[in-house]
């Protein structure tokens, strides 16, 4: 071989190479600028937060860093740009933000949100749980002196890693210490990313407490029908044991990340995906199953407007969750994955309605026995998870009751829910990579070690 045609060999192979590195980054940009779009504009539009700190924060990572956002006030608009990557999302009211796929702008906002928000009651009025109005005189056999002292070292110190946003703890039903960073304060709206799923999971018991869901039986959707998905329940998607083929690596092109960024249709997006297992014979977590439980919640109602009023008026505004906003992708389906915003007492009343078999404030809201249901662990889950919640029965968290169970979210969002100790610990924040994770198990471990009765 000749060295010239040597030369002209290592040519092609390093412009094959190029080729396929434009395509494979191509591919990622819409992810890449979604990702930064679809997040700012949450956080300012319905977070009501300073765009150079979520910048700063939330978005100082990977090649999310270097995208260029333009945040445009009078249109509630923001557009992100990474090489010849573009992304926009906007803000509508009601709906919160929407990531601009497959459906135009235009067309999204002609959609008008069809339910009056408003619950009847003033929450600065009104006694806690459904209101704020706290008594915090009352003994509940815990000290709060050694528990503030957590919040001051957890917020002000960063002492147990992470960069924690909100921190509250409620002891038998009273919140006994909160802390915000001071950009935030208890009126802030804060991403829920998974924590949603459980907020789904409650709404579809809502769904079986009224007769309009049985979760035994085959989801019924009609792309599954004449092949083996046609079994899948609605048990199996929220125990995530679907047996549907999912990759839920946040680092690539992986299903999530397509889903969240690039699908207009999210739930038609997981739908769509081959059985890789017999349902409810593997288990795999998988943020696809909780957008086909959307999906499912919308189909049991007429229209969006008895649907959106249903989850308004029959779930949130019977906790004291009175300005959530669960957002929806341009379809109109919730993202019962991933997108969810509320206040830090919203999710620590969410909390509360667990911890206390499904009863809030004096009336049953969840279904008797669909919280044992939902701590029940899915089969091939080795003990980690139920419905939709992550469970303690594996030692996830040493420190921690066996009896713990817990809501989380990407980055450090979390519910711990402690029935033993009549405790809910709600956590909220960024903690983004292995090197920057907050040190749970020591948070839990010194939080319970303020309770007097263990002293």
């Amino acid at each position: 071989m000749t060295k010239k045609k040597v030369l002209w060999g290592v040519f092609i192979l390093l412009f094959l190479v190029l080729i396929s590195g434009s395509i494979y980054l191509n591919s990622l940009l819409p992810i890449i600028t979604g990702y930064a779009a679809k997040n700012l504009c949450s956080d300012v539009f319905v977070s009501g937060r300073d765009a150079r700190d979520v910048e700063a924060i939330d978005l100082n990572f990977s090649f999310i860093k270097d995208t260029k956002n333009k945040v445009d006030q009078s249109e509630k608009r923001v557009t992100s740009r990474y090489l010849w990557g573009r992304s926009t999302a906007i803000y509508r009211e009601g709906f919160g933000a929407t990531l601009v796929r497959d459906i135009p702008e235009k067309v999204l906002r002609k959609e008008v949100y069809p339910v009056d928000t408003h619950p009847g009651y003033r929450q600065d009025t009104t006694a806690w749980p459904l209101g704020d109005v706290v008594t915090d005189t009352v003994a509940t056999g815990i000290d709060r002196q050694a528990l503030d002292e957590i919040s001051k070292k957890l917020i002000n110190d960063n002492a147990y890693q992470g960069y924690p946003f909100a921190f509250l703890v409620i002891h038998k039903g009273i919140p006994v210490t909160e802390a915000y960073k001071p950009q935030f304060n208890r009126n802030t709206r804060f991403l829920s990313w998974s924590v949603a799923k459980s907020f789904t999971n409650a709404i579809v018991g809502v769904l079986v407490r009224e007769g309009k869901v049985d979760i035994m039986k085959p989801a019924g959707i009609k792309e599954w029908k004449g092949d083996e998905r046609s079994k899948i329940t609605l048990n199996d998607l929220m125990q995530m044991q679907s047996g549907l083929k999912w990759n839920e690596d946040y680092g690539s092109r992986s299903d999530v990340n397509i889903m969240l960024f690039c699908k207009g249709d999210m739930s038609k997006y997981a739908i769509s995906r081959p059985l890789g297992f017999l349902s409810g014979t593997h288990w795999y977590y998988s943020s696809g199953s909780d957008n086909i439980v959307s999906y499912l919640i919308r189909e049991q109602f007429e229209n969006d407007t008895s649907c959106y009023a249903f989850v308004q008026d029959k779930f949130f505004e019977k906790i004291g969750i009175t300005d959530a906003v669960f957002e929806v992708d341009p379809s109109g389906d919730f993202v019962g994955s991933s997108y969810l915003y509320a206040t830090a007492r919203d999710y620590g009343r969410f909390g509360l309605l667990y911890l206390n078999d499904g009863v809030f404030n004096g009336e049953r809201v969840l279904p008797e026995g669909w919280v044992k249901y939902t701590t029940t662990p899915a089969k091939d889950s080795k003990g980690k998870y139920g419905s939709c919640f992550w469970l303690n029965k594996s030692g996830t968290y040493p420190s921690a009751p066996n009896d713990m169970y817990s809501c989380e979210g990407h980055d450090g969002q979390m519910i711990f829910i402690l029935p033993s100790q009549q405790m809910v610990i709600v956590i909220l924040g960024f903690s983004h990579g292995p090197e920057n994770n907050m040190n749970l198990d020591r948070l839990l471990k010194d939080i319970l070690g303020t309770l007097t009765i263990n002293k």
